[in-house]
Order: C-alpha cells, then structure tokens, then sequence
C-alpha cells in the first residue's frame, strides 16, 4: 500500500482510485468522487462490453491466399508461429454483431493479447483500454483486410460497417476513438456525408476519422484536402493495401491525436467529477502548493471558496493529494438545485486584477439572494464582462444620421480593408531643418506679433489673427511666448536657440495644406492648454514636470497629420495603419514622430540636458496625454474623471474650505486623469471660442471632411462619415451633434473642477446660433442678416 494510487476515469465519468498493489478487480475499487449521470464519450477503464456481443451469423473467414499474404507481413517465421494464421482466422477475424444491424456489421477480436494501457498526465495515472477502431467499408477488399490485420497486430479492437446505418448505430455504441471511411468509391455511399453525420453526433468530439482515397496518377495533379476537412475528417489515406503501411498509419494516430483527445477528455472528468462532489477537495502541485481548494456550500453556509498559495507539509508525493475535510451530510443539496456550480472557481488566481475581485465579490453575494436580485447580478455581471464599460449606448440619438456619422468616425478606427488603393502620403514628413531660415528671437519679433501676443492669456486670443500676421507659422510665435512663460527653458536645461530650433521642425511637419489640422489648430491647443494651466484648481494639482510635459504634448499633439481620420488610414491600408495595427493609428504616430524629430539633432534636442529618469517621467506624460486625444477612449477619459475627481470634490466641498485642501487631486493616478481631460478639452474647445472664432473652426472642420468623403468616393473606399458630403450636409446640424454628444458632459465635468465660467457661457452662445440656423434649415455657418 506504500505505492501512489492510480486514478482510474470511468466511461460514465465516475473516478476510481486504486492502490499500485491491490488487485485490479473492480470490487477493490473505491469511487471517491462521483460525477455526473450522462456518459463522457470514448472513455474507457476495464471495460467489457465487446466480450458480451452475440456471434455473427454473416461471413466466414478470410481466403487463404490473405491469410498467407498476411503472415508474411507479420513477420510470421518460426514454427511454434506457423498455427498463428489458422488461429487468426477462428479468432482475430471472428465475425460479431455490434448491433441490431447484425449482418451489415461485424466485430473482431485481437489475436495479440494487450492490457490496458496505463497514461501518465503529471501526477495522474490514468488506465486506457485498447483502441477501438471502425472501419466503414461497403465491400471487403485488399485495402479493407489490411487494416483489419493492422488492427490485430496492434491490438486494436476492431468493427466493420457495411452501410452508413449500420456504422452510425455502432459507433454510438461502441465510441470508437478511430474511423477509417473508404472514400474511394462513391456508387456504394457518400463517405463525406457519412462523416458529416457522425461528426453531428456528441461522442464523435474526440474520434480520428481518417478518408481512403483513391492513389493519383503521374498525370493528374494533387487534389487539395480542404474537401476532407470540412467534412469532419483529420487525415487523408492514400490507398495501400499493405498492412505494414496500415499499420503505421494507426500507430502514428495513436501515439499522436488519439492520446491528446484521451489526455483531455481525463482532464474534463476530473473537473467534472470535482465540480459535482459534496466533499472539501484540495488539489496540489508537486511541490505541495494548493492550486485549488474547493468546498462545497450548503445553502445557510457563508463559508467562502478561496485560492490558496501555502504549503502543507506531509503530502504523499506523485499523486494529486485530496483531502476530505468534512462532509456536508446527506441532506446536502441535489446538483441541479445549486444555482452557481463551482467550476468558476477552480479557475480562479492567485493574483487577482481589481475587475476579478469584483466579479468574485457579486459572485459570492448571488448564493445567497433571493432570485430577483441574483437575476439583478447577473445583469450587472454582463455589463462589467464587456469591453466598453464607460462608452454610452446610443438611445434616440442614433436616428440621427450626423450623430451616427460623427460617432462611427471618430469613435472607431474603421472597418476592414474593402479595395485595393492605398492612402500615400504626398508630403516628405522627415524634412530636414537645415533648409529652413532659424526664427527671430523672441524679443526681436515683429511689432504686429509682439501686439498680438500680449493678448495671449486671454480666452477670446485671436489665432487666425497670429496665424495671418506670421504667414501661417503661429505655432514658434506663440510656443517661444508661451514656453518662456511657463520657464520651460529652465526646467529642460536647454537655450532658448534649441527651443526655437525645436519649434522649427515641429512646425514645418504639420501640413499647412489641411484645412483645419495644421499648425494653426496646434497653436490653438497650446492656447488652451496654457489658458487652463493657469486655473488655480488646475496648477495646484500638477507640478512643473506635469505642466511642461503638457505644453509639449499640446505642441506636437497632431504633427503631420494627413488631414484624414484614423478610419480612412484604416480602410486604405496605409503603411500607418499596418505598423500600428489599426490602433490609434494616427496618435501614436504623432507621439514616435515628435521624438524622432527632436533627438535626431542636437541642434533641436530639447532633451538633451536632463537626466535620464526625468526625461523617462517626462516622455510617458507626453506619451499619455496625446494618445489620450484619440476619441474612441472618449467616454472612458470623461467618466473617470468625474468619478475620481468630480464626485470626491464635491463631497469634500461641503464639510471643508476645499481650495485649500486639494485632497486627492495630488494622487499620481488623479494628476494622470487632469492632464487627459485637459488636453482633451484643449484639443476641442472650438465650440467654448468666441462665436467668429467657432465659426472659422466648424468651417475649416468641415472642409476637411468634405474633402475626406470626396477621396473615398473616388478611391472606391467606404464613406465613413456620408453626412459630410459638401453637396448635402447642414454644417449646423453637425455642430449641434458634435456638442449635444461629445462636447457639453466633457465641459461641464471640467468647468466644475477648473471653473471656467466665461468658456460655457461661450459655449452656449455657439449652441443657440447653431440652434438658430437649423430651425431656419439653414446649411450655412451665419444667419442671412450677419452676412
């Protein structure tokens, strides 16, 4: 009794455990977990069955001209083997009924003695009968007899079936872990829908069925097997009647799938079995490690199923160590009446994300509530099952086809690519700053300049102003003004020659040729983001690495961007949408370019300086708040912000003077949360500009769109946004989608932290005009009487 027990996994799916010393009689044997009622097919220990089929009354044995054929091939030399044949033909090819189909079937017995079969899975001994393997033959013939002698020699069971009938009610019978059907002939029946319907059947999950065609001719070419496949079958025979080949064939199936689909169906058993037992069940690694402790719950127990990571001394070594802790009694509940089973738990880990442990929590809060608020968890389970947990299900809103538009083209990154064209890029992005005359400094700039850029702090700024006076390069204008307020030049440890040399390149990568994402728009978000950064609430939760990691990421925030949504680059296959994997395709470039451009040169590396972790630190914030721009995160950017920082703030506020106790706010993961929604505000503030200055932006938007929608139509490629066809489209209505979904939440999350009163009130002065101008239909961007 010193040996590890074996375990022994029944057809019936009942597990026996059986000491390496006792006897194999099944009346030693001790079930220790009962699993459930219904059959796991094709798993056999100790079986019997094939001993109790009734004797054929069909055919007789084989010529002997196979009977000698066949022994050669055995290797038949000796004289005490020379009766092997005649012995062969009474019992190996002794012909059985293996079902009411008694003439259409016939069943053999192996004149090799084999034993079942003993398979190691880690710690788990598993005893496997011999293989049953049915052959599917309308005729017998050469071919036929070879595997039949193969079957023999190996130690396989084997049946032959006639008719499709006769093999599909043996097989349901037997659960034989090999079919071999003759595909050869195709008068006699239809082998790929003889494999179509056993494949229909349950047992057939775990069964190897292999085709018999017919052997290719030197001037025909090779058929493709795909046929085969989709018909249910694993492996093509090419047909050879030796039995050696045969032979072959069945041992490599064994030894190959036949001994996996046995390892899994083990596997299912165990879980099985586990899963329905009334017993406490611990399971361990080698080393004595619990990887799963289970106890089963009587309806008024609370104890709790937990994973476990100790170690216990004094376990039994190769064997899975269970131990029965207690037992529940036998009023414990029937399986059918335990709402949750506890398979979810065996899966269960050690480490656990946040989301996990709240799954586990409602779990455990199910067994025992009543059905209404079970049912109620479950909803609540689904919901937190999906990917998009903060992004919004559209309700009526989705008639309207500008807000349907608006959220496919931005909010996605496209569907797959439907025509051959490809997006190219018409312009040189890596232009070298050699060719570019070095900028003013910034107190030698122009007096027209320098008068503009006094107004900077203020909102109502005038960029088209800038942009104008500075030949459509306001971006190293405004960023030298902005940067040397903000005293970044200090913190980077870099001189105001290399900054300007930075802003240069920056500058010159943008695409002055794009109606609204040019340098301009850049500039304009830098604006912002310095605007905010100035809000009390806003610098009193960020420290200076925070604010120069913003008002860089604001500046290259949209660098050679080609004018197109990430679903055009998507839907044309362009080189950008390959290396970034149709993911946030344009942001991530805009970040990899910033910094290839700023550290291929010195004369521009405004990094150069610092050391190695800030500008590690710096980098990530970059990194970060750019692709934070990229709108399908949206709704999960906004409502994070307003669970973490709206929602604590205002319940602060009201018990403590809260401008003096920014509590949270200075949290690393909060600071994170401030710096997203703040460029996300920057970077669509148009509709919070002063109306002209909102209006010149919805034009130049639309534009672009416009032209978008013009080069997929003559690309062939899908429209991603319809409604901007510039024929068509109510530029008004656009707007109002625009806010109505995207911009009012987003502002009025922010304005209740950063307080900005003068941006809503512009804000809804923008909304009223849109208003306005839809109720007139009116498809243009002012009333009749302003122009």
């Amino acid at each position: 009794m010193g040996c590890a027990p074996s375990i022994h996994v029944s057809q019936s799916g009942v597990i026996y455990c059986r000491d390496s010393d006792e006897s194999n009689s099944p009346h030693q044997t001790t079930s220790v977990s009962q699993g459930p009622a219904a059959p796991l097919p094709g798993l056999f220990v100790q079986t019997d069955a094939a001993d109790a089929i009734p004797p054929s009354r069909a055919s007789g044995p084989p010529s002997a001209a196979r009977v000698r054929r066949a022994r050669a091939e055995l290797g038949s030399g000796s004289s005490a083997d020379s009766a092997a044949p005649a012995a062969t033909t009474s019992r190996g090819r002794r012909r059985h009924c293996c079902s009411s189909a008694e003439a259409e079937t016939q069943t053999s017995y192996t004149s090799v003695k084999v034993s079942s079969a003993e398979v190691r899975i880690g710690p788990m001994r598993l005893t496997q009968d011999p293989i049953q393997v049915l052959l599917i033959f309308a005729k017998e013939d050469s071919q036929s007899d070879g595997f039949w002698w193969a079957c023999d020699r190996a130690g396989y069971r084997c049946n032959i079936a006639r008719t499709p009938e006769s093999a599909l009610e043996c097989f349901l019978d037997k659960h034989h872990e090999i079919i071999v059907i003759d595909h050869r002939q195709t008068q006699n029946f239809d082998a790929e829908a003889v494999c179509r319907s056993i494949r229909a059947t349950n047992p057939s999950e775990h069964t190897v069925i292999l085709a018999v065609v017919s052997r290719i001719s030197d001037d025909h070419e090779e058929a493709s097997v795909l046929p085969l496949l989709h018909a249910g079958f694993n492996r093509r025979f090419m047909e050879n009647s030796s039995i050696i080949a045969c032979y072959n064939e069945l041992i490599q199936i064994e030894h190959g799938e036949v001994r996996s689909q046995f390892k899994l169906r083990a596997c299912n058993s165990v879980f099985t079995a586990l899963d329905h037992c009334h017993e406490a069940i611990e399971i361990t690694s080698d080393d004595h490690v619990i990887q799963i402790h289970k106890i089963h719950r009587d309806s008024g127990d609370n104890s709790q199923t937990e994973p476990h990571s100790f170690r216990y001394k004094n376990r039994r070594k190769e064997s899975i160590d269970v131990k029965s802790i207690s037992s529940r009694g036998s009023d414990a509940p029937s399986l059918q009446n335990r709402r949750y089973p506890s398979m979810a738990r065996i899966h269960s880990m050690t480490i656990e994300a946040p989301i996990t442990k709240v799954i586990n929590i409602i779990n455990a809060a199910q067994e025992n509530s009543p059905v209404t608020v079970a049912e109620a968890l479950d909803r609540v389970l689904e919901i937190l099952r999906t990917t998009e947990l903060y992004s919004p299900q559209l309700g009526t809103k989705d008639e309207d086809p500008h807000t349907s538009d608006l959220v496919g083209g931005l909010m996605t990154d496209g569907l797959r690519r439907l025509s051959g064209n490809e997006y190219v890029f018409t312009k040189n992005v890596h232009q070298s700053h050699s060719h570019l005359a070095m900028p003013i400094t910034i107190n030698d700039v122009p007096p027209c300049i320098s008068q503009l850029l006094d107004n900077e702090e203020s909102w109502d700024f005038n960029i088209f102003e800038l942009e104008a006076v500075t030949h459509k390069r306001p971006l190293v204008y405004l960023g030298l003004k902005v940067f040397s307020r903000f005293g970044v030049c200090e913190f980077l440890n870099c001189s105001e020659t290399t900054l300007r040399a930075w802003f240069q390149v920056i500058e010159a990568n943008y695409h002055s040729s794009n109606a609204y994402h040019n340098s301009t728009h850049a500039a304009d978000v830098l604006h912002a983001t310095a605007f905010f950064l100035g809000k009390e609430r806003v610098k009193g939760s960020l420290d200076q690495l925070d604010e120069v990691a913003a008002l860089i990421a604001a500046t290259v925030h949209d660098v050679d961007h080609p004018g197109r949504t990430n679903s055009f680059l998507c839907n044309a296959g362009s080189e950008l949408a390959v290396l970034y994997n149709d993911t946030a395709v344009l942001e991530s470039h805009h970040t990899a370019l910033a910094f290839q451009l700023t550290v291929k040169d010195t004369k521009c590396n405004i990094f150069k300086n610092i050391d190695r972790n800030h500008y590690r630190t710096l980098r990530q914030a970059i990194i970060d708040m750019v692709l934070a721009t990229e709108m399908t995160k949206h709704f999960e950017h906004v409502n994070k912000f307003v669970n973490s920082i709206n929602k604590p703030m205002a319940a602060e506020i009201e018990g403590s003077d809260y401008e003096c106790n920014p509590a949270g706010k200075n949290f690393p993961e909060n600071q994170i949360l401030i710096k997203r929604m703040m460029i996300k505000c920057a970077d669509v503030a148009n509709p919070c500009r002063p109306l002209d200055l909102c209006i010149e932006w919805a034009g130049r938007i639309s534009e672009e769109y416009f032209a978008q929608t013009d080069e997929e139509k003559r690309q062939g490629l899908p429209v991603v946004m319809p409604v901007f066809d510039r024929n068509t489209c109510s530029i008004p209505k656009s707007q109002i989608s625009f806010i109505d979904y995207f911009i009012t939440d987003m502002f009025d999350a922010w304005d209740a932290f950063a307080h900005l009163p003068a941006l809503m009130q512009h804000l809804a002065d923008n909304y009223k005009h849109w208003k306005t101008l839809d109720d007139l239909k009116c498809k243009s961007l002012r009333l009749p009487s302003d122009s």
